[in-house]
């Protein structure tokens, strides 16, 4: 993910209400306008809830 850092995840993912599923994660991403890659970086998530940004960028860059 050399193209993506976590603050362009966090900024793609501004105003998620948290425990989130993939799907919501993915649909505010595209709705804030995320680059390409940070999209694709969240479509390789987990298709699980999340409870939390930390958990987000730890199942991107972990």
């Amino acid at each position: 993910m050399a193209n993506v850092s976590p603050i362009d995840v966090q900024k793609a993912l501004h105003g998620v209400d948290y425990p989130a599923s993939k799907e919501a994660l993915v649909k505010a991403a595209q709705d804030n306008g995320a680059s390409p890659e940070v999209r694709d970086a969240l479509d390789g998530i987990a298709d699980r809830e999340y409870e939390g940004p930390t958990g987000v960028s730890a199942e991107i860059f972990d």
